[in-house]
């Protein structure tokens, strides 16, 4: 069985979480009172994921995201985010976490994200390069908007980077998430016309009207296209849905606190944390987004002399 730890210093919400995540029967969950117990027991039983709170005594979840993308990079870390806690929650997903889930939401939001995360991890354990000699990868997709295929295809395009031996594990990852983010917005939001307003204040419509229409035309007629361009300078990804679009300059401001609880905002939060760059075209419709690859010999430098090889541009197409 999956095992995921919980960290969170209220045994309130750790008999809420574990109760959400027993109701699945796959998982094994282990339980820490803070982020000192918590790491004790990644040595000593390591999980397979860890969900933790943020603001806790002794060692909090900032810190515990730090410790585990160090020490463990193949170990997801899920924030549990509260009111008052957004500001540290930003600053732990640059810091390497792999997600978030806002406690206000975790009915709705928790095992789904759960899973989403542990399917990313899961491909990249067990998935070893046998392609770190390829100089350049170049390939195009179009797919339907069936979130099982978008899945695959991330899993896919994860392999790649890790064949290639790009990045370090924890940011292949991230990418991952942050590819799965752009592909559901492209399916749902773009092709499928599904608002991410709706979400928020109605959970379930949300996905009931998006299998409605994944099954109605003119929706159910469009595709999503994605074109990969990865060398060993770092990797490009463009999506592209065939909705009418949107002005992209309408788009929130997912580093502001107070859209962070937001449903809406949640995966361009992620996918402009997780990815060096983002741009959308005139039209909304296609989104660019980029990973730079820092070499290993760098990587420990300050962050000023970081940014300054992140700033190399990529090979045109």
């Amino acid at each position: 069985m999956t095992r995921i730890l919980i960290v969170d210093d209220s045994a309130v919400d750790r008999r809420v979480v574990g109760g959400l995540l027993d109701r699945e029967g796959s998982f094994s969950l282990q339980f820490a009172k803070d982020g000192r117990e918590g790491l004790e027991q990644v040595v000593t039983n390591p999980p397979d994921l860890i969900l933790t709170d943020l603001q806790m005594p002794q060692i909090n979840g900032l810190q515990l995201v730090e410790t585990v993308r160090r020490k463990y990079p193949l170990i997801p870390v899920i924030l549990m985010t509260a009111q008052g806690s957004e500001k540290i929650a930003v600053e732990a997903l640059e810091r390497g976490a792999a997600s978030y889930v806002s406690k206000t939401h975790l009915t709705q939001d928790l095992v789904d994200i759960v899973k989403r995360v542990l399917a990313v991890a899961g491909h990249q354990r067990t998935v070893r390069s046998l392609m770190k000699r390829m100089g350049r990868m170049q390939c195009r997709f179009v797919l339907t908007n069936d979130p099982a295929m978008l899945t695959s295809l991330v899993a896919y395009l994860q392999n790649l980077i890790r064949e290639m031996d790009l990045f370090p594990e924890s940011d292949r990852l991230r990418i991952g998430v942050a590819l799965e983010e752009a592909l559901l917005n492209a399916a749902y939001h773009g092709n499928l016309e599904v608002s991410s307003e709706l979400r928020e204040v109605d959970h379930t419509r949300y996905y009931a009207l998006a299998r409605e229409r994944s099954e109605q035309s003119p929706y159910c007629n469009r595709s999503v296209h994605v074109e990969v361009d990865i060398c060993k300078d770092g990797a490009r990804y463009v999506i592209r849905d065939e909705g009418p679009g949107f002005d992209p300059g309408t788009l929130p401001d997912p580093t502001d606190p107070s859209n962070l609880d937001r449903p809406c905002g949640r995966g361009l939060l992620l996918m402009r944390t997780f990815m060096d760059e983002i741009r959308y075209n005139e039209l909304g419709n296609e989104v660019t987004m980029v990973k730079r690859v820092v070499p290993r010999e760098t990587r420990d430098e300050s962050p000023i002399q970081q940014q300054s090889v992140a700033e190399q541009d990529l090979p045109t197409q």
